[in-house]
C-alpha cells in the first residue's frame, strides 16, 4: 500500500484524455451538443477557453451546462445558439504547466434560402448555348441538386442538356422545345430534412428556318466547341489521398461536341469513370501516382477545344516523429525534443509551452542543464492547407527515490512448460537499477529461460515445477532503494482428453458432443468447459425453448435442424490456460424438393420430363419417384409413374392415351423420401385404341350346366379413348366351329345350359371409339361340375404295425368324376378294444389326399383294436359315395411306461420294489424286465442286471444279495408280446433306515394303498421322547362295511403290504377313525399303575365316539346322492411338514393340499392324467383294473381308511 500511496502524492503534469471533435455541427434536431474537456494531473487540473482566440468562460454563460471538476461544457439547442458559433480550444494547466487540446470548430447552421427575386425571361436564338445558373444556398453538406418543372418533372438531360457539378443547367445548344417557363433548380439538404427551390427561370428560344445540324453545316451556321465549364486552357486541381477526384468539362458549340479524355504521357487508371454522358471523370481512392496532367477534348465538325488539368495529390500533415509523450529527466541533465511532420504540402511547425508561443528554430527544442523550472507542458503543431496536428510532450525535471508501482506479495501462478511474466514498474529519477532474486539456496536467475525486461518485469520461459517459490525485486537509484515480493505457482496444463468426434445425425434428433479434460485439481472450481460453433460462442440459457443444453462437457443439440450444422468447438477453460478441440456435425436429412421441371421431346403416347436434382442434404439420392396425376378419373390422386437411379436428371416418360397429365417428383435417400416438387406443365395424350385386352380371365362352373367367366377390367386410365366395351367369344372345343360374341360394359358373363364340366374356348377383347385391342389370346375353361357318381373299388389295407396301415384302392374312371379331380377322402373309426372286449363310440378321423392317389397310409392308430375304414372321390363340386366298410385290426404293441416305481424296505443285502402298471397296455401283458446296477460315490455305474418278472399282475419284487449300504439304479418296463415298452427309472440304497422315519415312510404307503383301494381316510400319531416298536393297521371299507385290523407290525420294517382287498362303491358316506398308540418298553412299567385309572375314561369315550361315527354314517349315506362324483382334487402331501418330530402327530386328509415331492411326482402326474380313466372308474364302482392291481384305480374320487 506504500507504493501506492506515493503514487498519489508524485506531481504530475496536466494531460488532455478527452477532447472536442474537430467539427461540431449543430443539427436542429438534437437537443444539445457537448464541447468535451477532460484532463488528468497532480495537482488537479484547472480548465479554461478560448473562442475565436479570445478567452471564453462557460461558467458566465448561464445558459450553459458545466460539470464539477471537468471542463467540459453542454450548449442546448436553444434560440440564441448562433452566438456560441466559433473556433474552440480547451486548456487543462496546474502549478507544473498548462496543457491544449486541438481546435473545434461549432457550426451553427442556418435555414438554407434561396433568394426571392424576380427572374427575367431568358431569350436565346435557336442553336446559341446558354446557362441556368442556380447558385443553391450554403448549407450542411452533403446536399443534391436537381432541376425540375413546377410539376416536379425531371428536365431530361442529354449530351447536349446537362448540369453541372456548381448545380447550373448547361444547354452545348439550344433547339425550339427548350423554350418553357417552369425551369426550377431544387436543393436538397438531407442532414437537415430540408428541401428547397429556387423561382422558375423562363426561357424563350427564338427559331430560325434551319436548326438541323446538316443545315447548320451546308449554310456555315455551325460553331466550333467552347467550354462553359472550366474557364481558359488549363488548371489546378488539389486533392488530399483517398479523395474521390473529379474532373468536368462541358462545352457549347453546334453541332454538340463530344468529350474526350487522356492523361497525357500515361494510360489513364482503371478506376475511372466518365459520369453525365462523357462531361465528368472521377477516380475514387487517389494515390499520388494518380497525379499528373489530364486533358479534356470537345469537338465537333466545326473543331475542337482542350483543357488541361494539372492535378496534384496532396497529403494532410502526418508525424514522421512525434516527440515522447512524457519524460522524466533528473536536474541538470540536457532534453532534447524532436517533432519531425510530413505531409504535401510540407507542414509548418509551431511550438507551445504551456499553451503559449514559444520560440524555436527547425523541429528541435534543446533544454541544456535543465532544472526545475522547465517543467512544462510542451506542444508541437503541425499544419498545411489540409489541415493540422498536435503533439504533446510533458517534460518533468526532478530527482526522486526509486517507487515501485507494482503491488507488493502479489501471488503469479501459470501452467508447466508456459511462460509468466511477473512485474516490478518503477517510478524514479535518475533510472534506478532492477534485479531480481529468489529466495532459495540457488537464488541465482540464469539461463536462457529467465530475461528481464525494460520497465523491470521477469519473464520465466517454459516453466517447470522447480520454479516454484518466492521473488524478490531489488531496485536501487543514487536517491534511495526499495523491494517488492512475489510468490509463484505452477499448475499443471489442462488438456482434452476426450474430444468430440465427427457426427452425422438426422434432422429432428438430439446429438451430443462429449468433451472431457483434465485439468490443475486446485483450479476445478474455475474450469469452464466452453462450446463455439464456427468461431461464435454458444450462450446456453437452459430454457424450454433453448436449443443447446451443456452438461459437464456433454453438449446436446436438441431437434437438430440444418442451421446446426457446421465446425463446433469445445474449450477447456481456466484462468491459467485452455485447451480446445473440434468437431464437425453434419444433418442429415430427406432431399429437398426438385425444381425447374419441363418436358420435352413431346410425343403422342410419350414425353421426356427434365429437373434440376435437388439438395441431397449429405446423404446421396439413391432412387426419383415420378408420379402424375390425371384430371379426368382420379383428380388430385398422384400415383407412381416410374422409378429412376438418382444419378439422373431426366427419364422418357410411356403414356396412355386421352389423358390429361401433370407430374412430380421425389426424391429418395438413405434417410427418407423427400416433399415432393411442384407440378409440372400439363400435357395431354391424343385418343387411341386400348393397347391391350383384359387378363386374369377365371372360367369357373359354380352349377352345372353353366359356365361363369370373370376379367380383370383395364384401368380407367388404360382405355385410352372414350366407349370402352368389351368382346366375349366362346365356342365348345372341338364340337362348334362358330363363336358365340357378346358385346357388354362389364365384366363378367354367365353362359347357361351348358354340358357337365366340357372344354370350352374362350377370348375377350376390348375396344373403344377409336379401335380394337391387339388380337386376344384364346383361353380353355370348362363348364359347371358335378358331384361324382362312383366310389371307389377293391379296398384293402395291410398293416404296416401296430399303429399304421396302409390302404389301396382303385380310382375312379374320369367319365365318372363329372369334375376335375381333387383328391380321395379316407374315413376311418374304432369299434372294438381287443384287449377289454368292448365296443368303442364311432369316432371318425379324416385323411385327405390330393390328386390322383390311389394309395395312403393311415397313422395314429392304437394298438389291438378293431377299425373301420371308407374311402371316397371329390371334385370341386363336392364328394361323392363311399366305398363299403373294410374292417381292420391292429396288433399288440409295446406297453407304455409304468407310471410309478419305488424303492421300499431296505435291508442289508435286500431291497423291495413297488410299482404300478403302465396306463397303456396297448396288447396283453406278460410280465416285466427289472434292470439295476450299483452307483458308485463318483455317480458313475457299474455292471447292468436283467430280472425278468412273469406275470402280469406282479407289483412288487425284493431283489436279493445286494451289497451292503450302496446305492442303486433300478429301471422297469412292462412287456407284451410285441416287447417291452419304456422303462421307468428309481434310486435307492441298502443303508439302514432311522425308526424315526418309519411313521412317515408307512403314512406315504397308506395313503398310496387307502387312496387305491377305496376312498378312506388314515390316520398316524406319535408322542415325542418315545420310540415306536410295533405298529397296527386298522383299515374300514366304505364298499361292504366291514373293518380289517392288521397284525402287529415291526418298526424295523417301513413297508407293509395289505392284500385281498375289493374295490369298494365310492359314496363319501363316513369316516372311521381309530387311534392305536405304542409306547416303549421302558416306559410300561413306569406308567403301568397310573395308566389303569384311565382305563374306564377311555373306554367311556371310545363307546360315545363309536355311537358318534354311526350317526355320521347313517346320515352321510343318506345324502350321498348328493355328491359330486366328477369332483377331481389333486394329490398333495408336503413331505416337509409331515417329518415325525417330537410331540407330533401326521394326518392324511381330503383337504391337503400341500405339492407331493421329490420320487412322489410321478404319482401326482398320474393322477392327474387322464380324465377318462377317471370317468370310467365312477361308473363301476371299486373296482380293480384287468391287471389286478391295487393300485389301479389312483385316478378314482379320494376314498379313506384309519390308521
Amino acid at each position: 500500500m506504500g507504493a501506492f500511496c506515493s503514487a498519489l502524492v508524485l506531481e504530475q503534469l496536466p494531460t488532455i484524455i478527452a477532447q472536442p471533435p474537430r467539427s461540431l455541427v449543430a443539427l436542429p434536431f438534437e437537443d444539445s451538443f457537448t464541447l468535451m474537456c477532460e484532463a488528468k494531473g497532480n495537482p488537479i487540473p484547472v480548465f479554461w477557453w478560448t473562442k475565436d482566440g479570445q478567452d471564453f468562460n462557460p461558467y458566465r454563460e448561464s445558459s450553459l451546462i458545466k460539470y464539477n471538476n471537468s471542463g467540459s461544457f453542454v450548449i442546448p439547442n436553444t434560440k440564441d445558439l448562433a452566438k456560441y458559433q466559433g473556433r474552440y480550444r480547451c486548456y487543462a494547466s496546474n502549478k507544473l504547466g498548462t496543457a491544449i487540446s486541438e481546435e473545434a470548430d461549432f457550426t451553427v447552421p442556418s435555414a438554407p434560402k434561396f433568394p426571392k427575386e424576380k427572374i427575367e425571361p431568358i431569350v436565346v436564338n435557336e442553336g446559341d448555348s446558354v446557362v441556368l445558373e442556380c447558385n443553391p444556398p450554403k448549407g450542411i453538406p452533403p446536399f443534391q441538386l436537381y432541376w425540375m418543372t413546377i410539376g416536379l418533372q425531371h428536365i431530361e438531360q442529354n449530351e447536349r442538356v446537362s448540369m453541372g457539378l456548381n448545380g447550373n443547367l448547361y444547354f452545348s445548344n439550344t433547339v425550339q422545345k427548350d423554350s418553357r417557363r417552369d425551369y426550377c433548380c431544387f436543393a436538397s439538404f438531407p442532414r437537415i430534412r430540408t428541401i428547397v427551390q429556387k423561382n422558375a427561370v423562363p426561357v424563350v428560344v427564338i427559331p430560325c428556318m434551319l436548326n438541323s445540324s446538316s443545315h447548320a453545316n451546308d449554310r456555315g451556321l455551325g460553331r466550333k466547341p467552347n467550354f462553359l465549364v472550366p474557364s481558359g486552357d488549363h488548371s489546378q486541381t488539389y486533392l488530399v489521398k483517398d479523395e474521390e477526384l473529379e474532373l468536368e468539362c462541358i462545352s457549347e458549340g453546334l453541332p454538340t461536341p463530344t468529350i474526350e479524355w487522356t492523361k497525357v504521357g500515361e494510360k489513364l487508371p482503371k478506376r475511372t469513370n466518365i459520369k453525365n454522358y462523357g462531361k465528368l471523370l472521377t477516380i475514387s481512392k487517389v494515390k499520388e501516382e494518380d497525379s499528373g496532367k489530364y486533358a479534356c477534348k470537345a469537338k465537333n465538325s466545326f473543331g475542337e477545344a482542350v483543357h488541361h488539368f494539372h492535378v496534384a495529390v496532396e497529403e494532410p500533415p502526418h508525424w514522421v516523429k512525434e516527440p515522447t509523450r512524457s519524460q522524466v529527466v533528473t536536474i541538470g541533465s540536457d532534453v532534447r525534443i524532436e517533432c519531425r511532420a510530413g505531409g504535401r504540402p510540407q507542414p509548418v511547425l509551431t511550438w507551445r509551452k504551456n499553451g503559449q508561443p514559444f520560440h524555436s528554430d527547425g523541429n528541435t527544442i534543446s533544454l541544456h542543464r535543465a532544472q526545475p523550472n522547465d517543467t512544462a507542458v510542451y506542444q508541437c503543431e503541425a499544419s498545411n492547407r489540409h489541415g493540422s496536428l498536435l503533439a504533446t510532450a510533458n517534460i518533468m525535471v526532478m530527482n526522486y527515490p526509486p517507487l515501485i508501482l507494482t503491488q507488493d506479495y502479489l501471488e503469479y501462478a501459470t501452467v508447466r512448460g508456459k511462460s509468466v511474466t511477473m512485474d516490478c514498474q518503477v517510478f524514479s529519477s535518475p533510472p534506478a537499477n532492477i534485479n531480481w532474486k529468489k529466495e532459495d539456496p540457488e537464488g541465482l536467475l540464469e539461463g536462457e529461460r529467465f530475461s528481464f525486461s525494460q520497465n523491470g518485469s521477469l519473464q520465466i520461459h517454459t516453466s517447470a515445477m522447480e520454479d516454484i517459490g518466492k521473488y524478490v525485486c531489488f531496485v536501487t537509484n543514487s536517491e534511495g532503494t526499495s523491494t517488492i515480493s512475489a510468490e509463484l505457482y505452477i499448475k499443471d496444463p489442462t488438456r482434452i482428453t476426450t474430444p468430440p468426434q465427427d457426427l452425422k445425425i438426422k434432422r429432428g434428433s438430439t446429438a451430443e458432443l462429449v468433451c472431457q479434460a483434465e485439468y490443475d485439481q486446485s483450479l476445478s472450481r474455475e474450469l469452464e468447459i466452453l462450446w463455439q460453433k464456427d468461431g461464435r460462442e454458444i450462450y446456453f440459457n437452459y430454457t424450454d425453448d433453448s436449443g443447446y443444453y451443456n452438461d459437464e462437457g456433454i453438449l446436446q443439440i436438441i431437434n437438430v435442424s440444418h442451421s446446426d450444422k457446421g465446425l463446433y468447438t469445445c474449450i477447456a477453460k481456466t484462468p491459467l490456460d485452455q485447451d480446445s478441440a473440434s468437431a464437425r456435425l453434419t444433418v442429415l436429412d430427406v432431399p429437398d424438393s426438385s425444381v425447374q421441371l419441363t418436358l420435352s421431346d413431346q410425343r403422342d403416347r410419350s414425353v421426356r420430363l427434365q429437373w434440376v436434382s435437388p439438395r441431397d442434404h449429405n446423404s446421396p439420392i439413391t432412387e426419383y419417384i415420378i408420379e402424375y396425376e390425371e384430371s379426368h378419373w382420379e383428380p388430385g390422386t398422384w400415383r407412381v409413374l416410374l422409378r429412376v437411379s438418382g444419378n439422373q436428371n431426366s427419364a422418357p416418360l410411356s403414356l396412355y392415351g386421352h389423358i390429361d397429365y401433370q407430374f412430380r417428383i421425389t426424391a429418395v435417400n438413405s434417410i427418407g423420401t423427400g416433399p415432393p416438387s411442384k407440378p409440372s406443365e400439363r400435357y395431354k395424350t391424343p385418343p387411341a385404341a386400348p393397347d391391350r385386352n383384359p387378363e386374369n380371365v377365371e372360367i369357373k362352373g359354380h352349377l352345372p350346366h353353366q359356365m361363369d367367366i370373370t376379367w380383370e377390367p383395364l384401368m380407367p386410365i388404360e382405355h385410352n379413348g372414350p366407349g370402352l366395351e368389351y368382346q366375349l367369344s366362346y365356342r365348345q372345343l372341338g364340337v362348334e366351329q362358330s363363336w358365340s360374341e357378346q358385346i357388354m360394359k362389364r365384366h363378367s358373363f354367365v353362359v347357361k345350359d351348358t354340358p357337365t364340366f366340357v372344354p370350352y374356348e374362350v377370348k375377350i377383347q376390348a375396344r373403344n371409339q377409336h379401335g380394337w385391342a391387339p388380337e386376344p389370346r384364346v383361353l380353355i375353361g370348362y363348364s359347371g361340375e358335378d358331384l361324382p357318381l362312383l366310389a371307389p373299388e377293391h379296398v384293402s389295407a395291410d398293416i404296416l404295425n401296430s399303429t399304421a396301415v396302409r390302404v389301396s384302392w382303385s380310382p375312379v374312371p374320369p367319365s365318372r368324376l363329372r369334375g376335375r379331380l381333387g383328391g380321395y377322402s379316407v374315413h376311418w373309426w374304432r369299434t372294438l378294444s381287443l384287449l377289454t372286449s368292448k365296443e368303442v363310440p364311432a369316432e371318425k378321423k379324416l385323411l385327405t389326399l390330393s390328386g390322383n392317389r390311389s394309395l395312403a397310409v393311415v397313422p395314429e392308430l392304437k394298438p389291438f383294436t378293431e377299425y373301420r375304414l371308407t374311402v371316397s372321390v371329390f371334385n370341386g363340386r363336392g364328394s361323392g359315395p363311399s366305398s363299403r366298410p373294410l374292417t381292420f385290426r391292429t396288433p399288440q404293441g409295446v406297453p407304455g411306461k409304468p407310471p410309478i416305481l419305488r424303492a421300499t424296505n431296505p435291508q442289508g443285502d435286500s431291497i423291495t420294489l413297488v410299482w404300478a402298471p403302465p396306463l397303456e397296455a396297448n396288447g396283453i401283458l406278460t410280465g416285466y424286465r427289472l434292470h439295476y446296477q450299483i452307483i458308485n460315490n463318483t455317480m458313475n455305474v457299474d455292471g447292468l442286471y436283467t430280472v425278468n418278472i412273469d406275470g402280469p399282475d406282479t407289483t412288487q419284487w425284493v431283489l436279493h444279495d445286494l451289497t451292503k449300504d450302496s446305492q442303486y439304479k433300478f429301471s422297469l418296463s412292462a412287456c407284451t408280446l410285441a416287447g417291452c415298452g419304456p422303462a421307468v427309472s428309481e434310486d435307492g440304497g441298502t443303508a439302514l433306515v432311522s425308526r424315526d422315519s418309519v411313521g412317515f415312510w408307512l403314512f406315504i404307503l397308506l395313503s398310496l394303498i387307502c387312496r387305491a383301494a377305496c376312498q378312506s381316510r388314515c390316520l398316524c400319531s406319535a408322542r415325542g421322547k418315545q420310540s415306536f416298536s410295533e405298529i397296527r393297521v386298522t383299515l374300514f371299507s366304505v364298499c361292504d362295511g366291514i373293518r380289517k385290523i392288521s397284525e402287529d407290525i415291526n418298526t424295523s420294517r417301513i413297508f407293509h403290504i395289505i392284500e385281498g382287498l375289493k374295490p369298494a362303491y365310492v359314496d363319501n358316506s363316513s369316516l372311521f377313525e381309530e387311534v392305536f398308540q405304542t409306547k416303549g418298553e421302558d416306559e410300561r412299567a413306569e406308567n403301568l399303575m397310573s395308566s389303569r385309572s384311565w382305563i374306564v375314561g377311555i373306554m367311556c369315550a371310545l363307546a360315545l365316539l363309536t355311537l358318534a361315527v354311526l350317526i355320521a354314517c347313517f346320515v352321510t349315506r343318506n345324502h350321498a346322492g348328493k355328491y359330486a362324483v366328477k369332483e377331481k382334487e389333486e394329490v398333495r402331501i408336503d413331505l416337509e411338514s409331515h417329518s415325525v418330530n417330537e410331540e407330533s402327530s401326521c394326518e392324511y386328509s381330503d383337504n391337503d393340499e400341500k405339492p407331493l415331492r421329490s420320487s412322489l411326482y410321478s404319482l401326482e402326474r398320474y393322477v392327474k392324467g387322464d380324465s377318462s380313466s377317471l370317468d370310467s372308474s365312477v361308473e363301476e364302482g371299486c373296482r380293480f383294473n384287468e391287471d389286478g392291481s391295487f393300485i389301479g384305480e389312483y385316478t378314482s374320487h379320494k376314498q379313506r381308511a384309519s390308521m
